[in-house]
């Protein structure tokens, strides 16, 4: 069975996005939304889609799955409508602009019984799915520490998505959600979070360096940055050693594993398209199911990482050095 979607947004993610759908042979696109019904029938005639339409035709059209690909604020209005329509939903990160957004979203979803997963495509790559067996199996020992950093280089724009505090606009939200997400599927959800930062002239966080602690003495030191070219390395920390992922991590198709005492050992793992198809597949699985929470990406993990960002948003806000 063929699982149909329908994609709000018509920006580069979208694009992306629906590439991928050629590397997964049980899923297609079948109509795009936006605010513009000519803009997104536009959008699908370039990207081989058959149809455009407005959001509101979106969210009531005959569609299995609905993937929101618009700037993190609109997430909400987009995924309460989606949600009281009875559609499936992949809400691309950051979830919302909010925390309290993000939790309107997730009791929604979970009152209607509808299921919603955010997209965190890393989770899913087959390097960090090796990671993860590699860990249960207790090959570095117990976890006791993440550091991961991922940071790229833009020229400062206000009027651009990334820059905008009404777009969702700032590192955090854009870059620092993948290694604090990372850091919260390895750790858990931390106790504490200590942030410091720098913001742009227009006050939108332009960099910033997040730790998460633990009461028991584990951690995590993440950081992400619209300033700077970083390697985008993550490295999990054993008692028995340590697995390199990537970088760049949340795309990686390498480990580098050190056992204490030992050497070091390099696996590849290719992905399929771009490696958003691995996220569609989990989808279509849980779909097939009938399970309305991922068990590698459950809500639960949303509101923790959200949670962790709107700590780091604050904390920078109060101590920030403008740039």
């Amino acid at each position: 069975m063929t699982t149909r979607w329908g994609v709000a947004g018509t920006g580069w993610m979208a694009e992306v996005f629906v590439a991928d759908f050629a590397h997964v042979p049980d899923a297609e696109v079948v109509t795009i939304g936006s605010r513009s019904a000519d803009r997104a029938r536009e959008f699908a005639a370039k990207n081989g889609v058959a149809d455009g339409c407005t959001y509101d035709e979106l969210v009531a059209a005959d569609v299995d799955v609905v993937y929101i690909a618009t700037p993190h604020p609109q997430h909400h209005g987009l995924a309460l409508a989606a949600i009281e329509a009875g559609k499936p939903l992949l809400v691309e990160k950051s979830f919302t602009g909010s925390l309290a957004d993000t939790r309107e979203v997730v009791d929604l979803a979970r009152r209607r019984g509808v299921f919603c997963m955010e997209a965190m495509w890393t989770r899913f790559q087959p390097a960090v799915v090796a990671a993860t067996a590699l860990i249960e199996d207790g090959a570095i020992g117990d976890v006791i520490a993440v550091q991961a950093d991922l940071g790229a280089f833009r020229d400062y724009d206000p009027e651009h998505r990334l820059f905008a505090p009404e777009l969702g606009g700032g590192s955090i939200l854009d870059l620092g959600v993948y290694p604090i997400s990372l850091a919260q599927y390895f750790l858990g959800t931390p106790e504490a979070v200590a942030a410091t930062g720098t913001r742009y002239p227009n006050g939108v966080d332009a960099s910033a360096v997040i730790a998460m602690q633990y009461a028991d003495g584990r951690g995590a030191s993440v950081a992400c940055a619209l300033t700077t070219e970083t390697p985008g390395r993550a490295v999990v920390w054993g008692t028995g050693g340590s697995i390199e992922i990537g970088p760049r991590f949340h795309h990686p198709t390498e480990l580098v594993i050190r056992r204490n005492g030992g050497g070091l050992e390099t696996l590849d793992f290719p992905v399929r398209g771009r490696g958003y198809s691995h996220e569609i597949d989990e989808v279509n699985r849980c779909l097939a199911a009938g399970i309305l929470e991922s068990p590698t990406m459950p809500l639960a993990d949303t509101v923790d990482v959200q949670w962790v960002m709107e700590e780091a948003l604050a904390q920078v806000s109060r101590s920030a050095l403008n740039r």
